[in-house]
């Protein structure tokens, strides 16, 4: 496929992209600037990729003829060596280059709302809904992210019914978004005495962190009540009316959030929750128009909708939407999923090719 025509217009984009930021007002808009430096960076690789794959397809057939050659041997031979890695690097290339050209999501850069409910199983699923909540905050210290518990409701056995989180730091959204979804359990409890295996449940959504100008809330669509917290916090925490509830009449959600002792903070982060679902719900909707690939991610905490199963006894997690196996469950839950993450995005990308005709 021929990429000419699409790359002379980036290199455009490019050039006006490195004039704006060249400007002495470039940082007054902070966001503005943030977009543009994502974007200058991407078109930067882009474009450098473009120059390595033309490069490499002139070596190829300058070394296709030196193959050839019946006057120097020896040359010949080491012209035909190269060919081989040649073939493969301008195949890495054209696929960078293609990944490149797709459409970016314009949300990948944005901070995430996690949050993690117990589902089927009772004491056990809220014990694996901490034990995911562990998982993602091991795995985003090594990412160097920032991790900030939003709301929790602890469950009588030291795990969460349901407990929400906020996940800072560079492309949260775009590596963590695959992990929406049910993901189930089986092991043998620390209360089960007969040793035998139960099967539990816990969903997961990530949502990307929304932003005013993304949705408008109107003042008559909410309803706010404060309340005194409950269950653990200090005794500041459960001694003020420091709990907000936010109710969004048009779709009936609530978000409730009790994490802080500050009322005014806690109804900014229950309306920043409320925000990040409403986006999410329009995205899912949007989605559902335009793509026939689109899977429903989320699901209701059910064994029968899961898309991740931890095996215990086998010491082994398998991703269900990609048929992916590791045997190696006890590095996994300490936060070590950058493989299974990795393939997931392999998997979405290859699909986004094909849509796009570019597979």
């Amino acid at each position: 496929m021929d990429y000419s025509a699409v790359i002379a217009g980036k290199r455009t984009r490019f050039a006006d992209l490195e004039d704006i930021i060249g400007r002495p007002n470039f940082y007054d808009d902070a966001k503005r600037a943030g977009e543009m430096l994502r974007e200058h960076r991407a078109l930067q690789k882009l474009l450098t990729d473009w120059d390595a794959y033309e490069k490499a397809q002139k070596e190829l057939a300058e070394n296709r003829d030196m193959a050839k050659s019946q006057e120097d041997k020896d040359l010949a031979e080491m012209a035909a060596a190269e060919i081989p890695v040649l073939e493969q690097r301008i195949v890495d290339l054209e696929k960078a280059i293609q990944e490149s050209i797709l459409p970016p999501d314009p949300l990948e850069g944005r901070d995430v709302i996690l949050e993690i409910r117990a589902g089927t199983g009772g004491d056990e699923a809220s014990l694996f809904a901490a034990d995911l909540l562990r998982m993602y905050t091991r795995f985003a210290e090594t990412k160097g992210w920032k991790v900030e518990q939003l709301d929790a409701s602890p469950s009588d056995v030291g795990g969460y019914k349901e407990v929400i989180a906020k996940i800072s730091g560079e492309d949260v959204y775009r590596v963590m978004k695959y992990e929406s979804g049910v993901h189930r359990v089986q092991r043998v409890p620390a209360t089960e005495a007969q040793g035998r295996i139960h099967t539990s449940a816990a969903t997961v959504a990530v949502l990307p962190e929304a932003e005013e100008v993304d949705l408008e809330i109107k003042s008559d669509e909410v309803r706010i009540e404060v309340c005194r917290s409950s269950g653990a916090g200090g005794q500041g925490v459960n001694t003020t009316d420091s709990a907000v509830q936010v109710l969004h009449i048009p779709t009936g959600t609530i978000v409730r959030c009790q994490d802080g002792r500050s009322q005014i903070k806690n109804k900014e982060k229950a309306l920043n929750i409320l925000r990040s679902r409403l986006l999410e719900k329009k995205q899912q909707e949007e989605a559902a128009k335009y793509s026939a690939h689109r899977r429903n991610l989320i699901g209701g905490g059910g064994r029968e909708e899961k898309i991740r199963t931890y095996n215990y006894p086998q010491n082994r997690v398998t991703d269900h939407r990609i048929e992916m196996t590791l045997y190696n469950l006890d590095q996994f839950v300490e936060g070590r999923i950058t493989d299974m993450l990795q393939a997931l995005l392999a998997s979405d990308l290859k699909e986004r090719l094909a849509e796009a005709g570019l597979n």
